[in-house]
């Protein structure tokens, strides 16, 4: 080979070897940056009576059209939030209800809250968190924007039965940066359903709840769902953290 064509060989090589890197380059030109991508995990499971279910959502409806919302998105560094709410129960069941969507004014919150008011609600079998955990993983890695923080947003009424133990789920999620908060649902349940365990806000706090900043919400009662939903929201958009219990 002569001269000319092994200086023509070896360009060839250098290009396809800066080919790959030049593409990534382009890919995170594109990428849209973010202050927060936030996954709303939601509890289906059988525990999780009808009422109970479309309590929960209606009360993240109403918080996407909730002006604190709006303004607490508006009112970050960069001005915008992606968002995905996925609903979960047993180690193989989770439904991406609304996928990765951008939230950067009430008209945008608004358009969420109307599409998640049109979805049919299926109920799901089997109590698993750390699968819901490991799936929220999941939907990161695939996600197409450049945020600032990464919160899983988990709510539920039980103990994660099913699956791997769910704080291995959760320390494999914070490890990746990830931050993960809690609403434990503790309200009075109707005939014939079982109890909300008595202990359910402390095992979030022991088990589920992980990463810097994480905290969790005891809901009580549903006639308080709304207002938490909306406390939790706004704490988690703003980061920060909500005032410590006296026992707490």
């Amino acid at each position: 080979m002569g001269y000319r064509s092994t200086f023509f060989a070896v360009g060839l090589i250098a290009a396809g070897a800066l080919a790959p890197s030049a593409q990534n380059a382009a890919r995170a030109a594109d990428t849209m940056a973010v202050d927060l991508a936030l996954i709303l995990a939601v509890d289906t499971s059988m525990s999780v009576d009808e009422g109970e279910a479309i309590t929960q959502r209606a009360g993240y409806i109403h918080a996407m059209r909730d002006k604190k919302v709006a303004d607490a998105i508006k009112g970050g560094p960069i001005g915008r939030i992606a968002i995905a709410y996925m609903e979960w129960s047993s180690p193989y069941t989770q439904t991406v209800i609304i996928p990765w969507r951008v939230i950067s004014d009430e008209a945008s919150a608004k358009k969420f809250a109307d599409d998640l008011e049109k979805t049919t609600y299926k109920p799901g079998s089997t109590t698993s968190i750390s699968g819901g955990i490991d799936y929220s993983v999941k939907m990161f890695r695939g996600m197409e924007y450049e945020p600032t923080r990464k919160v899983i947003d988990v709510s539920g009424d039980g103990y994660s039965d099913y699956g791997r133990p769910v704080t291995e789920s959760r320390d494999k999620a914070v490890a990746e940066g990830i931050t993960i908060n809690g609403l434990a649902l503790m309200n009075q349940r109707g005939p014939g359903q079982a109890s909300a365990p008595l202990d359910l806000d402390k095992y979030y706090r022991d088990n589920v709840i992980g990463g810097p900043g994480s905290f969790y919400i005891a809901v009580r009662s549903l006639q308080d769902f709304d207002r938490s939903i909306i406390k939790k929201m706004v704490l988690e958009i703003s980061s920060l953290l909500p005032p410590r219990a006296p026992n707490g």
